[in-house]
């Protein structure tokens, strides 16, 4: 799924090993979502939006619209 996790995150300057940390999952979770490897799941989805203090459309390109 297209996204804007790379972006967002170069922006606060932090690192994958940093955001995988906020958010509690790997480093290589990270990379894997980032490189568009893996979907985030749901759960996921909105940690990521809350600590980006944005909305998850806004994140995350819906592949359906």
């Amino acid at each position: 799924m297209k996204n804007r996790l790379k972006l967002l995150r170069v922006e606060r300057g932090w690192t994958q090993g940093q955001l995988g940390e906020a958010l509690g999952v790997s480093r290589q979770a990270v990379n894997a979502l980032e490189t568009e490897k893996h979907d985030p799941s749901l759960d996921l989805a909105f940690r990521i939006a809350v600590l980006f203090a944005r909305p998850v459309e806004e994140i995350f390109d819906n592949p359906h619209a």
